[in-house]
């Protein structure tokens, strides 16, 4: 009686086991048959078909990655046609960059979920589980998917069951016929005439893979489906105009006109004009002219360095953003604009606040969203990208046979600071490819570049506990004393005018960087050392001048008697004297305040 009881409780057990043998057999004969395939209609078949009855999902999908034009294409999909979107969106998009499976419970509620597939499908994703498809190299070659499992969610087991697969498949689509007609199918791009080209700039002409443009990209659509304003900020050359594109073209205004106005290349005395329009009349041979917020209704007006705006003319284009209202110039009715406005600068405007260039209320109101484009140096990583995106692009426009860069070359251009960002280096493709004649760019026909200047940091023990805030600022000042003390060789070794440290200043400051230290002079006594007193010997300064830490002028003797926590000094002729000593006693630091040589000694 018992045994029956053991064995009915071992029967889920044994049932378990039973069933997931069966799953992996069914994988590997999805696998044998995948292999002897060569054509593409009979593996989407397989795929949609069987696969999905193996996972219990509804469907399951394959994207294909394209990088480059940076986007994933649904090359196997229940619909059974081509849709492409951009590769740094989407959960899908999130697998393809970091090479790492995601299983979702409530696709809607994910922050990473791309509605605009399922806008696209009119299909209803629940949940979802995706894995990436790496090549033989390791590198991710696109993803697969399968969505709304049939009873409750995907379990760790099915994600063993998809990455199986899409391991075999990506074995596939690199060694047969049908990845040859997969790359075919890739490179074609169908546009039907019937169809609004809505999406004419869409987030994929912005170039990179990097997480400061992936969450950029990622920004713009979070914000699609509103038409808040926007204010760009970042260096020349780092594709603010882009991304205002980008935002007009992924919003609601996307069918209405985008304007953009640079606002440092027009004078005060035109720029209301150009702005807010003219009436007929005004003057002699004036005819009626509307402005650019007029023209932009009901899309997107895009003000190009809004920082070189005079004081006057940000008070008037803050009315219009508080009115929705313009005031032609001779005009006596204020018209009504529906208008977003996406302000850029290359300007750190919160200096210009600072500085009383720019109005705070107007920084306010445009900064609804801000976004910072970084500079190139800031990402090395995209480089290599943008440098291959502009020679393909501008092969094309040259009618030039493809050309490539050298891997020394590609180094080369990703160690340079490339003060103009990606302008500049747009511009030196072009001279390239004006330029060389071969197939092969290599390093030596490159232009010389500033390469970038990386300062070494000092190694942090991860056992050092962390600076509080009162002793940050005690290193800084510390810091500062010693920079202003060995710039100051005068006379009276007084610190530099710059720094604003009188010398009463300097010598509580001192005290207060190092307290467990004693501060004296020569016209004072010494305080009781704590500990014998030893004689400051050559040899020791000599081990500072090696170590090039210790700044002396003098030409007399040396006369010193050294405490280990405070001493005194004198020396008729000593000018400057800084030093800092760690011979395992101490730590030494020398200067002078008027005619006094003053010495701090802290114990070690």
């Amino acid at each position: 009686m018992n045994l029956t009881n053991s064995d009915q409780g071992q029967a889920p057990v044994h049932d378990a086991g039973r069933g997931h043998v069966e799953k992996l057999r069914a994988v590997l004969n999805i696998s044998r048959r995948m292999s002897t395939m060569t054509d593409l209609a009979s593996l989407r078949a397989l795929i949609t078909r069987e696969a999905k009855e193996l996972l219990q999902a509804e469907r399951v999908s394959i994207f294909l990655l394209d990088r480059e034009n940076c986007e994933l294409w649904s090359a196997i999909s229940q619909e059974g046609k081509i849709m492409r979107f951009d590769a740094r969106l989407g959960i899908a998009g999130a697998v393809a960059m970091s090479g790492q499976p995601i299983n979702v419970a409530d696709a809607y509620e994910h922050p990473l979920f791309y509605k605009e597939v399922d806008a696209e499908t009119g299909y209803r994703t629940r949940t979802l589980l995706a894995v990436p498809l790496h090549n033989l190299d390791g590198a991710v070659i696109g993803v697969g998917e399968a969505t709304n499992k049939v009873s409750g969610f995907f379990a760790d087991e099915d994600g063993e069951i998809l990455a199986a697969l899409a391991a075999h498949l990506a074995d596939l689509f690199e060694n047969s016929p049908i990845g040859a007609e997969l790359k075919t199918r890739g490179s074609e791009r169908p546009v039907d005439p019937a169809t609004p080209m809505i999406d004419g700039f869409s987030t994929q002409n912005i170039v990179g893979m990097s997480d400061r443009i992936r969450s950029i990209i990622r920004l713009i659509d979070q914000i699609r489906p509103s038409s808040v304003d926007v204010l760009i900020q970042g260096e020349s050359g780092t594709g603010k105009e882009l991304i205002a594109k980008a935002l007009h073209f992924n919003s609601p205004r996307a069918r209405y006109p985008f304007v953009a106005l640079n606002c440092a290349a027009l004078p005060d005395n035109l720029l209301e004009t150009e702005l807010f329009g003219i009436e007929k009349g005004v003057a002699t041979g004036v005819d009626r002219r509307i402005g650019r917020f007029e023209a932009a209704q009901g899309g997107t007006l895009f003000l190009d360095e809004i920082g070189d705006l005079s004081l006057a003319a940000q008070a008037k284009i803050l009315r219009v953003l508080q009115e929705r209202a313009v005031d032609r110039i001779g005009g006596r009715i204020p018209v009504p604009i529906d208008v977003r406005v996406i302000a850029a600068t290359n300007r750190s405007l919160e200096t210009c606040m600072q500085e009383k260039r720019f109005r705070e209320d107007l920084y306010f109101r445009l900064s609804v969203v801000r976004i910072q484009t970084p500079a190139l140096r800031e990402i090395p990583e995209d480089i290599a990208v943008l440098a291959n995106h502009f020679l393909q692009k501008h092969c094309a426009a040259m009618t030039l046979e493809p050309k490539q860069f050298s891997e020394s070359a590609m180094k080369r251009m990703a160690c340079s600071d490339w003060p103009g960002n990606a302008r500049q280096l747009e511009n030196e493709v072009k001279r390239l490819l004006a330029s060389v004649r071969g197939k092969t760019i290599t390093e030596d026909l490159l232009a010389p570049q500033p390469e970038r200047a990386t300062a070494p940091q000092p190694e942090r023990s991860l056992a050092e506990p962390a600076k509080s805030l009162s002793q940050a600022l005690e290193a800084l000042e510390r810091q500062m004393i010693h920079d202003a003390l060995i710039a100051s060789r005068r006379q009276q070794a007084q610190s530099r005018p710059g720094s604003r440290i009188e010398p009463a200043g300097l010598v509580q400051k001192a005290k207060k960087t190092r307290p467990a230290g004693r501060l004296t002079s020569s016209r004072g006594q010494p305080a009781q050392a704590k500990s014998e007193v030893r004689p400051l010997t050559a040899g020791m300064i000599n081990r500072c001048k090696e170590q090039s830490e210790l700044s002396l002028f003098t030409s007399s003797c040396w006369k010193y008697s050294w405490p280990l926590a405070g001493a005194a000094v004198s020396h008729d002729d000593f000018e400057t004297a800084l030093a800092t000593l760690d011979d395992r006693q101490g730590v030494l630091t020398g200067f002078v305040i008027g005619r006094a040589p003053v010495i701090i000694v802290h114990g070690p």
